[in-house]
């Protein structure tokens, strides 16, 4: 991906982005999204959730900081002749109008933001008295937050923040994000997607392969002999945590499922 800004844009995440799309569907379902509602999707990515929720007749507004993953999201939603407007932007920082949306949605997004007071504040400046908003963010001690642990010996530190991403798949930790803005939670639900593969070795390839910030250091960490250790020890870790299945293993991906409602004036 040549025009990425971010390691967001790097290495294949789409495929990965593919694999998360039942978490969409859950979150568009939860939202109860019908025709004519102004949705907002928030770090859209390549626009699973956007897309879905066009399908149903809303009027949809994707935004994202990565140009690339906009530029794959205009591709697919002109491919399926869906009409979606995609905006570049930052969670903290939402260009859209207050009150421009009766649903809001974010999934596996917002809780990437440095800044999450700031990124709550945005997710209820741009709701409606009275609207939606549907989360989708990785549970404390799943697999994607445990990933991160494994390989923070070898990859640089993620930016500064105020909590990690798995902060907003905790219910409690949620609440006190939102309720200040006058969003009050009204269902939290565990989830699982499960990603099926031959083999250790398999799984590794792909969660590398889809993750831009590990394809980035790759020329680093050869230099240095440690990208066949990375390897190793990603394998290691889908061994700790997989499933047998029926031809090789099946990965659990557990994410927490959120629903809350703005506040009526």
């Amino acid at each position: 991906m040549d025009n990425s800004v971010t390691t967001w844009g790097v290495g294949d995440y789409p495929l990965m982005a593919g694999q998360l799309r039942p978490a969409a569907v859950a979150a568009v379902d939860a939202a109860a999204i019908t025709s004519g509602d102004r949705v907002i999707d928030v770090a859209t990515g390549t626009g699973n959730a956007a897309l879905l929720a066009a399908e149903r007749g809303a009027k949809v507004v994707g935004i994202d900081f990565e140009p690339e993953l906009l530029r794959l999201a205009g591709e697919r939603s002109r491919s399926a002749a869906i009409e979606v407007e995609w905006v570049p932007g930052e969670v903290g920082d939402l260009p859209v109008p207050d009150r421009s949306a009766d649903v809001v949605l974010s999934v596996f997004g917002v809780m990437y933001a440095t800044d999450h007071s700031v990124a709550a504040r945005e997710l209820a400046r741009v709701a409606a008295p009275g609207a939606r908003v549907v989360l989708a963010s990785w549970i404390p001690g799943s697999t994607m937050p445990a990933m991160g642990q494994v390989l923070s010996d070898y990859l640089p530190p993620p930016p500064a923040s105020s909590g990690p991403p798995s902060r907003w798949g905790d219910p409690a930790a949620l609440a006190d994000l939102l309720e200040p803005h006058r969003l009050w939670l009204t269902a939290t639900t565990p989830e699982r997607i499960t990603l099926c593969f031959s083999s250790s070795g398999e799984a590794a390839d792909f969660l590398v392969r889809t993750a831009g910030h590990i394809v980035s250091e790759r020329d680093r960490l050869t230099a240095a002999g440690r990208w066949d250790e990375l390897h190793r020890e990603l394998c290691r870790f889908v061994e700790q945590r997989a499933e047998p299945g029926l031809d090789g293993l099946r990965l659990p991906l557990d994410y927490l499922l959120a629903s809350a409602v703005k506040a009526l004036d």
